[in-house]
C-alpha cells in the first residue's frame, strides 16, 4: 500500500524502488500496487537486494524518488521509528507495467490477466464471492493459467467456461463497485459464449 505522494512518484518515473525493512521476499515477478483502497497500477521487479541500514547509498535515495541520503534516511526514521545501522531492508526495484486507473473495455478482460483478477478480487471481493470462486480464483493466482485451474478444481479440462464465468464475474464485480475504471467508466457486459 503507498501513500499518494509515493504513488505519485512512482506512477510519473521519478520513484522506481520501494524499500522495506527486514528481508522480503515477494511471491511473484509483477505486484499489484494498492494506494487510498484501491489497486492503482501493475509493476515487473526488475531487481531485487538486501542492505543494512548503514549500507544504503545516494543511488538508493535517488531510486526512492529522493534527493539525497539524509532525506531518505529521516523518511526511514520516520516511518519506522528508531532503526539501527544493522538493521536490513529489501529493496525492490520496480517497473510500471499497467496503470489501472483507465482499463480497454474492448479486452475481455479490460486488459488485465485472469491471475491479476483473481489476485485483486481476492483483495477487495471476498464478501462478494461465492466460495467456488473463491477456490477457482485461488488457485488461478497459483497456476496463472485457466486450463491448469480447470484440471485442479473440477478435474475436467473442458469445464475452462466455469473459470472464465467465475473470472468474469470476478471483473464485473469490481467495475460495479469502482474498485478499478475503465475507458470513460463504462461497465463490462456479461460475456456471451465465455
Amino acid at each position: 500500500m503507498l501513500k499518494g505522494v509515493y504513488l505519485e512518484k512512482l506512477l510519473s518515473g521519478e520513484k522506481k524502488a520501494t524499500i522495506r525493512k527486514g528481508i522480503y521476499k515477494p511471491r511473484y515477478s509483477e505486484v499489484i500496487i494498492h494506494a487510498g483502497g484501491r489497486p492503482v497500477a501493475k509493476a515487473r521487479i526488475t531487481r531485487i537486494y538486501y542492505k543494512k541500514l548503514r549500507e544504503l547509498s545516494e543511488y538508493e535515495a535517488r531510486l526512492e524518488g529522493y534527493n539525497s541520503i539524509d532525506e531518505l534516511m529521516s523518511e526511514l526514521r520516520r516511518v519506522y521509528g528508531d532503526l539501527s545501522g544493522e538493521e536490513y531492508f529489501t529493496i525492490i526495484e520496480l517497473e510500471i507495467v499497467q496503470r489501472l486507473d483507465n482499463l480497454p473495455i474492448e479486452d475481455p478482460y479490460c486488459g488485465l490477466s485472469p491471475a491479476d483478477i483473481a489476485r485483486i478480487s481476492l483483495r477487495y471481493l471476498t464478501s462478494d464471492l461465492t466460495e467456488l470462486d473463491k477456490k477457482i480464483l485461488l488457485d488461478l493466482t497459483r497456476t496463472n493459467s485457466i486450463r491448469k485451474t480447470a484440471v485442479n478444481i473440477f478435474s475436467d479440462l473442458n469445464k475452462r467456461r466455469l473459470v472464465r464465468r467465475a473470472v468474469k464475474n470476478a471483473l464485473r464485480l469490481l467495475i460495479e463497485k469502482n474498485i478499478i475504471t475503465t475507458h470513460r467508466g463504462r461497465r463490462v457486459e456479461e460475456s456471451s459464449g465465455e
